[in-house]
């Protein structure tokens, strides 16, 4: 076939795609008007990862699933906003990796609010200047964000969602190698790459701020300066890529929260994040976890943090798997209460796909 019939093929394909959408739409609107009399947020964290959970089972795997995952996002980006933009509050500036996660979770039809710390966020969503925020909780290589962990503590406010990203950092700068001094970068950055800069800038001083963002604006004003961070960075800030993937580890993932004032409904495949404080006995921690192991529970995260009240006293941050509305999670949970001084639960919300 002709190059002219062939694009003729795709033409009246995209002519479909047009109509079904437009045929959605029309749905959305019905499933809007029933939220609304029914005060039904917006953004439905279980739903939405059904719906994707289920469109990738039916590829068939001409499309790659980080396709198809990014081409259905955007989908529900646009019809989500038919009922209302939403505000999401992020640890800014743009362009930091943390602003990428929004992105990636919420898409491009909604309202970023860019916030310069993360009890910052927190505070955006509890006095409701927005309706979803998104922080960072954890690394591959570095571990927990314990900034983060810490505000939970306090906080009413609930995980809702949550999505991870492939961390690749960049050395970024204006200037050639042989005139950088200086480099920024946030300090876990700075420490995902400790290896690579001892082995390429012995001898330079490396500047830790507040975000890989600031850190490339810092050194755009720097006549000697360069940064680490994500590829973006150079075309928000006009700067070169000198080498990229600078990380010393390939493999290396960041996990972030979505937090609101609201919980999420089940979903197909959940998890559930909590916080306890076991009681000052011998054998404390182990007797807390029993719940766990006498209803295979299946527990994919614990950390402990100092509790700042009390001397030698430890919280614990746990994910498990399964939903807080589960029978046998409920009796987990009840069990655990009776064994520990302090049980908080975090929130459940679908495990990303």
């Amino acid at each position: 076939m002709r190059l002219d019939e062939l694009r003729e093929k795709i033409d009246l394909i995209d002519n479909q795609i047009l109509k079904l959408l437009i045929q959605r739409s029309d749905w959305v609107k019905k499933v809007n008007v029933v939220k609304e009399a029914k005060d039904i947020h917006n953004f439905s964290p279980a739903r939405e990862a059904d719906i994707l959970r289920r469109i990738k089972k039916l590829n068939k795997k001409q499309m790659s699933d980080a396709d198809i995952e990014i081409i259905f996002k955007e989908i529900l980006s646009v019809f989500r906003a038919m009922q209302g933009d939403l505000r999401i509050a992020y640890l800014g500036p743009q362009g930091t990796f943390t602003h990428l996660a929004a992105v990636k979770r919420f898409g491009k039809k909604v309202e970023y609010i860019a916030c310069d710390s993360i009890n910052e966020v927190f505070d955006a969503v509890e006095k409701e200047r927005a309706d979803y925020g998104v922080v960072p909780i954890e690394n591959s290589i570095e571990g927990v964000v314990t900034y983060t962990l810490d505000m939970f503590f306090e906080s009413a406010l609930k995980i809702c969602s949550e999505v991870t990203m492939d961390i690749h950092h960049n050395l970024l700068t204006s200037y050639p190698r042989n005139k950088i001094l200086r480099i920024y970068s946030h300090p876990q950055v700075l420490a995902q790459c400790r290896n690579w800069l001892a082995k390429n800038f012995p001898k330079t001083e490396l500047v830790p701020v507040l975000s890989t963002a600031r850190a490339a604006s810092e050194a755009k004003k720097d006549n000697h300066g360069a940064c680490i961070g994500n590829k973006i960075l150079a075309s928000l800030y006009d700067l070169k890529m000198l080498s990229p993937h600078v990380q010393d580890v390939s493999s290396n993932i960041t996990r972030f929260l979505i937090i609101a004032q609201n919980e999420s409904n089940p979903s197909r495949s959940d998890k559930t994040s909590i916080l306890f404080s076991v009681k000052d006995k011998a054998g404390a921690l182990y007797e807390a976890l029993q719940p766990f192991k006498k209803y295979r529970i299946n527990l994919t995260k614990i950390e402990s943090r100092p509790s700042k009240k009390k001397a030698w006293e430890y919280y614990f941050f746990v994910d498990f798997e399964g939903h807080q509305g589960n029978p046998l999670i409920k009796k987990t949970i009840k069990e655990l209460q009776a064994r520990c001084s302090f049980v908080k639960i975090l929130g459940s919300y679908p495990k990303e796909n």
